[in-house]
C-alpha cells in the first residue's frame, strides 16, 4: 500500500503537460492556391493537366451560358460516336428509369437472398 501512496503523492505534485503542442494561431490563405496536378500523378497526366484545365474552364463557361431546361447534351464516346448525357432521370427514355420494386422482391432483398 505504501508504494501506491508514494506514486500518487509524487504524481499530484507534477503538473500535467499534454503531449500535443499547438504552434500558433491558424491562418488560412485569403486566395485559393493555383490548380496543379497531384504530385504522384503519372507524368503523362501531369503533362496534360493544362489541357484538362482549359477544357474544364470551357465547359464551366458553356454550362453557365446554356439553359438548364435542355433535355440532353451530347458527348463523344468510344469510336467517335455521340452519346446523349441526361441531367435528370425523367429526361432519359422510360426504359432507363428506375422501376418500382414489388413486395416479394423487397422480402428477398431484406432476407439476404434466402427464400
Amino acid at each position: 500500500m505504501r508504494p501506491s501512496l508514494r506514486l500518487l503523492n509524487a504524481a499530484s505534485h507534477r503538473v500535467h503537460k499534454p503531449l500535443i503542442q499547438f504552434v500558433g494561431k491558424r491562418q488560412w490563405p485569403s486566395t485559393p492556391e493555383p490548380q496543379h496536378p497531384h504530385p504522384f500523378a503519372p507524368t503523362e497526366l501531369q503533362n496534360a493537366f493544362s489541357d484538362f484545365l482549359n477544357k474544364f474552364k470551357a465547359s464551366a463557361s458553356a454550362e453557365g451560358s446554356s439553359q438548364s431546361s435542355m433535355a440532353a447534351s451530347s458527348a463523344s464516346g468510344k469510336n467517335g460516336e455521340t452519346v446523349q448525357v441526361f441531367t435528370d432521370f425523367w429526361q432519359a427514355p422510360e426504359r432507363l428509369w428506375r422501376r418500382r420494386i414489388s413486395e416479394e422482391e423487397i422480402e428477398v432483398i431484406t432476407s439476404g437472398g434466402a427464400y
